[in-house]
């Protein structure tokens, strides 16, 4: 005789819920239609944070109105908005309304994309996106990549390449312990990478905080092992000042040598856009790999960051993972292209797919107009400092990146005045350092930050 059957009740997690749903889209609805979106605080006292927060997860669970009301009221106001035109710190960011929008189709989708077998649409839409930025930087047909988390773990993963293929372009004088050289004004995410990569840096000091190829043809030849300098990683736009290196000169010894060359341009690749400037990145059509991040200046949600290969079936050979449970995923088919097989990453969200979105419904003459605007504005910020008595502008600003002093303040001075800016929703302006002195920086992306805004913010420090 057999057992009775009984009937399961459905986990109600995985229940479509009509009212969680209208909760959650009318709060989008309504951040989507913040005009200027504001600054908010950040930097909330950790202790009321925490009391807020106690007792919200339990064995029963919290009714979804209340989470979301804290959220609202409390957690989403301690977050400084990278997306306000009033973000003028660190790198902001300024997603467009059809990239935001498309991130969350990603997300209801429960859109991944590992590999061409599990997800070829997502991919070959990528791809496309990855084309568009290949296309600006001139690499030859066959160029591609995959999207990663950041910066950072672009250069890894195409410094691992570079490691890992040494004997492929030195042959037999590729070193056993191999170096790679940098300049000082490299993002600290390459130094990072070179340690966990095992490889030494070779330090090239800048001129005027400038890479150049001759600086880095005298670094070798000067150095007891310059003949053992595998790659040379060069900046297309460095992060403090917005600098661009001598890419060309860069590229030619690193192309004379045999050695892997890598242009870490996370914020400032995204200004090939715009003709204006084009011409100061000459030179990267000879690299092997580059990096630009859709989240900074063009204009994707976090995290998402372009990592493009000159010849993509070097990094194959290095990073693709070989398991048992993996073998299915690789074939000889030529259209197969399997995201994981260029970075160090296995599963991964199709981070890429917003920017793609993106740019198919806006244009990429919408792009171009973008950066031109904040390149603009950035040069009329450069000309107010020069008006200014109490201010001095440090150099002219070659992207998008303004450093200037007030006359008389030290580091102290810069901090109070940083947090009044904050409090009052003013703008969110930190100072830095420059040549070893506390100075002022304003860093431009949101194309709808005015000079009217600009001017507000400098009147503070009359």
């Amino acid at each position: 005789m057999g057992g009775t059957r009984k009937d399961t009740m459905r986990n109600p997690m995985f229940v479509y819920d009509e009212q969680l749903t209208t909760l959650i889209l009318d709060y989008c609805r309504w951040r989507l239609a913040l005009d200027p979106v504001p600054l908010d605080f950040g930097g909330a006292q950790a202790e009321s944070l925490h009391a807020s927060l106690k007792g919200l997860i339990n064995p029963e669970g919290t009714d979804a109105r209340r989470v979301m009301e804290l959220f609202d009221n409390e957690l989403a106001t301690a977050v400084v908005s990278c997306d306000s035109p009033r973000f003028l710190s660190f790198i902001p960011a300024a997603p467009t309304k059809a990239a935001l929008l498309f991130d969350m189709v990603v997300a209801c989708s429960s859109l991944q994309g590992t590999s061409w077998m599990e997800a070829a649409g997502a991919v070959a839409a990528e791809n496309q996106a990855l084309g568009v930025l290949a296309d600006l930087a001139g690499l030859p047909e066959g160029a591609g990549g995959c999207f990663v988390s950041g910066g950072s773990a672009g250069n890894l993963s195409a410094l691992m390449v570079a490691r890992d293929t040494a004997a492929h372009r030195m042959g037999d004088g590729a070193p056993t312990h191999p170096l790679v050289a940098i300049s000082e004004e490299a993002h600290s995410s390459v130094g990072k990478a070179l340690h966990v990569l095992g490889v030494e840096a070779l330090l090239v000091p800048c001129e005027e905080h400038r890479l150049t190829g001759a600086a880095l043809q005298a670094a070798l030849d000067g150095h007891p092992r310059g003949d053992e300098v595998i790659a040379v990683v060069a900046t297309g736009g460095t992060t403090n000042a917005g600098i661009i290196d001598d890419l060309a000169g860069v590229g030619a010894i690193a192309k004379e040598r045999s050695m892997w060359f890598h242009v870490d341009g996370a914020y400032g690749c995204a200004a090939l856009f715009a003709p204006s400037v084009r011409p100061r990145f000459d030179g990267i059509e000879l690299v092997d790999s580059f990096v630009v991040d859709p989240h900074k200046w063009l204009f994707a949600p976090f995290d998402c960051a372009a990592l493009v290969y000159r010849e993509p079936h070097l990094a194959k050979a290095v990073h693709t993972q070989d398991a048992s449970y993996l073998d299915v995923l690789h074939s000889d088919a030529p259209e197969e292209w399997n995201p994981s097989d260029y970075a160090y990453h296995l599963t991964r969200r199709a981070r890429g797919l917003p920017l793609w979105f993106s740019l198919a419904v806006n244009g990429t003459d919408a792009y171009r107009d973008a950066v031109e605007t904040v390149l603009a504005v950035t040069q009329e910020t450069a000309d107010l400092v020069e008006r200014l008595d109490h201010l001095e502008l440090i150099r002219r600003p070659e992207l998008s990146v303004v450093l200037f002093r007030r006359n008389g303040w030290d580091r102290d001075e810069y901090e109070r005045w940083s947090a009044k800016l904050l409090d009052d929703q003013i703008g969110f302006v930190v100072p830095t350092s420059w040549e070893g002195e506390s100075v002022g920086r304003l860093a431009l992306l949101h194309p709808d930050t005015t000079i009217d805004m600009i001017e507000e913010i400098l009147a503070t420090m009359a």
